[in-house]
């Protein structure tokens, strides 16, 4: 096992958060950092991905506009079939009249259509180019980010958030907007009909304002803390079935399930008392519009029987308040969905503007090509960012030559997993240098200098996929014969050949049908593959029976011809034949040399190997 004790709060070398008990920790402080949004200025985020879409824009907002147009024209033609068609009781001009009125609805049914059909495209083609920033960027954050925000936290970001706002984008931002410019023609239209009549229905905004802006901030509380209790469940349902196994072993399932629903019982109730809220909302909207709408009527049937107004424009002016004060209710509810977006966009915004603390700098220095494999610490000294008082290494030296084999050995706890974090530059030292080839790693890009490390870890992690996509995940573009090839140098050729449909076998999540030395060799195909100077071998055969260790150690060894190659190791008895032995404790460098020399110094190494071997074996 490798030495990850004091070395990180991670479950392995790649750094990767694993779903147990550290982050488990970091529930409260998760739901802590969740700002909650007083405003819609977040959504301007969405701006650069809608401008990348100017065509489907450009025709979304051109139908839009039209079908507005439409839909306001038809209180025209409602007014003309009243005041001339039934005035003069003629079938010509009321037929006329009624042409008129179904072109118009026409007219109204294809601009809805299309606007329809470019506003939701635009939605899913914003969404999806949304979805693939944040992945992408995820990809590029270091351990730092994974130690202050759970996994779980990140994948409902991912999935819930992004479903808000494509809900926002998809449909609500075009019904706003849509009710937003009906609103504001029919204001116009009934300001050209009736001033008198129009002011009174303008008293009206007001009151029904007060109330949507009043519950509006309710709502958005609300939907922030559902997705804060959604989250928390999602986050414990990824914890127990990433270790079904032990659930299962423990017998714990109804343990389990009891929590789950108990936290989904809590997002039930947050969300529940959001749809309180927002039902409130909606029906305060409505009685205020609807009843100030009734009392404005009344004063319009009066101008008709004086003659103050035509029975046709009294008609039109119904309809348009009719049409306006459905815009503005329709406006206030899916004003909750434009908070609750809101609120979703800022805590994807977090995300996005959450930065790598190891990055390449503005002007990167290029390793030297061809390749040594040359590794050096000069000096160096590391902590953890979770630690920064405890220092995983401390003035920790050492100098390997091209092709050389050392091994890292020592008690829990001695840095040497740090050893290859900084190697693979998931972080940088606070002091002194790591470098390559003569080249310090934090002048480089970290992609070029990880395009020199291969990695065979404790944990093979493998996915999903075929034997075949695995091992040529460790070199893009590999040849079908380059991975047979890399195969077969690891040993693993003749379990692959007889899996149901050989190479191109499905192997589960996590390669869980392969045993575990099959998964190790596997692993060591992809780092064969991967064709790169420097080897780095944590704990690669720890786990396995002395069968299975004796296929994987004779691949370990095919792995490390003409390359230079770093191991991590407790047992002692996979080291033996190293070039050099390093005996870390503390951080630092204790003893180096060969097996039978540090045996007989009787330092630190030597009582690791008498507690393994015994003292004559020793």
């Amino acid at each position: 096992m490798s030495d990850t004790t004091a070395d990180a709060p991670s479950a392995d070398i790649t750094g990767r958060p694993g779903a147990g008990a550290v982050l488990a920790a970091e529930i409260d402080a998760g739901k802590g950092r969740r700002g909650k949004s007083r405003d819609v200025r977040p959504l301007r985020r969405l701006l650069p991905f809608i401008a990348q879409y100017k065509t489907d824009t450009a025709f979304a907002a051109f139908f839009l506009i039209l079908s507005t147009i439409s839909t306001l024209s038809l209180t025209g033609a409602a007014r003309l079939v009243t005041d001339h068609g039934f005035a003069k009781s003629s079938s010509a001009e009321i037929n006329k009249y009624f042409l008129l009125a179904i072109g118009v609805a026409i007219a109204l049914a294809v601009a809805s259509a299309m606007r329809f059909y470019f506003v939701t495209k635009l939605g899913q083609r914003v969404v999806a180019a949304l979805r693939t920033e944040i992945y992408t960027h995820v990809l590029k954050l270091d351990p730092t980010f994974f130690l202050k925000t759970r996994t779980g936290e990140v994948l409902s970001r991912m999935t819930t958030d992004i479903a808000i706002v494509e809900t926002l984008v998809g449909s609500s931002a075009s019904i706003a907007l849509r009710n937003g410019l009906m609103m504001i023609g029919a204001i116009t239209l009934l300001m050209i009909t009736s001033p008198k009549l129009t002011l009174g229905v303008l008293v009206l905004v007001p009151v029904v304002m007060a109330p949507l802006f009043l519950f509006g901030r309710r709502v958005r509380k609300l939907s922030a803390a559902a997705q804060d209790r959604f989250a928390e469940a999602v986050g414990f349902a990824g914890e127990t079935l990433e270790q079904l196994d032990t659930v299962q072993a423990f017998g714990r399932e109804r343990f389990a399930v009891g929590k789950f629903s108990g936290a989904v019982n809590l997002a039930l109730t947050a969300a529940l008392t959001r749809v309180k809220a927002r039902s409130l909302m909606t029906g305060f909207v409505i009685v205020f519009v609807f009843g100030g709408v009734a009392v404005v009527m009344w004063l319009g049937a009066h101008d008709v029987v004086t003659g103050a107004m035509s029975g046709g424009a009294l008609v039109q002016f119904l309809i348009l308040s009719v049409m306006g004060a459905t815009a503005v209710g329709a406006i206030g509810e899916v004003w909750g969905d434009v908070q609750t977006a809101a609120g979703a966009m800022q805590r994807i915004d977090e995300i996005l503007d959450s930065q790598p603390s190891v990055r390449a700098p503005p002007s990167p220095k290029a390793l030297p090509t061809p390749a040594r494999g040359e590794v050096r610490f000069e000096g160096v000294t590391f902590a953890y960012p979770g630690r920064p008082d405890l220092a995983a290494l401390s003035g920790f030296d050492l100098n390997v030559r091209s092709g050389e084999t050392v091994a890292l050995v020592g008690p829990s706890g001695a840095g040497k997993s740090t050893v290859f974090k900084l190697l693979l530059r998931f972080y940088d030292p606070d002091a002194g240098l790591v470098s390559i080839d003569g080249v310090d790693l934090r002048d480089a890009d970290p992609v070029e200098v990880r395009s020199r490390l291969a990695l065979v870890a404790q944990d093979a992690g493998l996915f999903s996929g075929s034997a075949l996509e695995n091992i040529g995940f460790g070199r893009e573009g590999a040849s079908d014969v380059d991975l047979r090839a890399a195969a077969a140098a690891a040993q693993a050729q003749g379990f692959l050949e007889a899996l149901p449909q050989g190479f191109e076998t499905t192997l589960g999540d996590r390669g869980r049908s392969l045993s575990g030395g099959q998964r190790q060799r596997l692993a060591i195909a992809r780092a064969l593959v991967r064709d790169a100077p420097i080897l780095l071998l944590d704990e690669a055969t720890s786990a396995l029976d002395a069968e299975n260790e004796q296929l994987v150690q004779r691949a370990l060894n095919e792995a490390m011809k003409g390359r230079t190659t770093l191991v991590i190791a407790h047992r002692l008895a996979t080291v033996l034949k190293a070039d050099r032995i390093v005996v870390m404790d503390g951080g630092k460098v204790v003893e180096q040399g060969k097996h039978d020399e540090l045996a007989a110094r009787g330092g630190l190494y030597a009582r690791l190997a008498s507690l393994q071997f015994g003292e004559r074996a020793a």
